[in-house]
């Protein structure tokens, strides 16, 4: 096993949305690195704190950290803000990275680059600066998901029935995510048509950076390695549950085709109410069991999800 050569390696300048498109361009130039050069280089500062080491480890994922400001960008903050923000929590995961355990480094450092995000925009957002609890953060991050996948329109107050079931799948009174919504659609959303400068013409768009003529090799490492986690986490997560719990959650949110409260009922000889009372208490208990879980194997206390 051959060890990387270092080189002198030093962070592209990003100094606000006017350098953004030069500096993407930068980011591009930066070699992806295998697997045996990713181990041998986190060795190398692990044991020695070599700073060349840690260099190589941050420029390789540094395109990794724009592709995911671009999914936070409907937030309505400067992408270079949350570029330099996920660089900081790249840094912090390279610097806490464990080579020996098994994961590439952009699965571990995906959750430090997302937390160091997520902790700008709470900063940033003045609904969510004073008094806002862990269920209303879950709820502020994941509500424009979750309108994609009701096929819910973005701009415009969300129907009853998605609503409920968006309060149930989080654990939220039904008021608060309308209030979320309405004070979401406030917040503004830039176009991904627009320049991404406008006193240089020809300097593309938001949305020409979304994709990339060179493959994204860690991201795809990364997502792959962070579904198997998630499958692996649920599967212990579930043994929190009794048996009717699994059953009941199995059958109602982790199928293809979920079986009704009338059905469930009849199974159990109860009533559909007492069947929805199950449900959402086994969901809280796996969420629960979710988040511990994660929190011993590699998330940073800030990542909220």
């Amino acid at each position: 096993m051959s060890e990387t050569k270092p080189t002198k390696t030093s962070l592209p300048a990003l100094g606000g949305e006017q350098s953004l498109n030069r500096y993407l361009a930068e980011i591009k130039k930066f070699p992806v690195l295998t697997a045996e050069q990713e181990y041998m280089l986190a060795k190398r500062y692990q044991e020695h704190e070599d700073p060349e080491a840690a260099a190589q480890l941050v420029t390789s994922h540094l395109r990794l950290v724009a592709k995911i400001a671009m999914g936070y960008r409907g937030y309505g903050l400067p992408v270079s803000d949350l570029i330099s923000e996920g660089n900081v929590g790249l840094m912090q995961g390279v610097k806490k990275f464990e080579p020996d355990r098994g994961f590439r480094l952009a699965t571990y450092a995906m959750w430090w680059i997302k937390a160091s995000m997520q902790e700008f925009i709470l900063r940033s957002w003045s609904l969510v600066k004073m008094g806002t609890t862990a269920a209303q953060k879950k709820l502020f991050f994941n509500l424009r998901r979750m309108k994609k996948n009701l096929d819910a329109y973005e701009d415009t107050d969300l129907h009853p029935d998605d609503v409920a079931k968006i309060a149930t799948d989080l654990g939220v009174p039904e008021q608060e995510v309308i209030n979320m919504n309405r004070r979401m659609l406030m917040g503004g959303d830039a176009s991904l048509n627009v320049s991404m400068r406008s006193d240089e013409e020809g300097s593309g768009q938001w949305q020409d950076w979304l994709t990339d003529d060179r493959p994204l090799q860690d991201e795809t490492v990364a997502e792959a390695e962070e579904a198997a986690l998630h499958h692996e986490m649920l599967a212990e997560a579930m043994e929190s549950l009794n048996e009717r719990e699994r059953h009941i959650l199995t059958e109602r949110r982790l199928v293809d085709e979920p079986q009704t409260l009338e059905e469930l009922s009849q199974v159990y000889d109860v009533s559909r109410e007492r069947i929805r009372q199950i449900e959402v208490r086994a969901f809280e208990k796996l969420q629960k069991a979710m988040q511990r879980i994660a929190g011993e194997r590699l998330m940073p206390t800030a990542a909220l999800g």
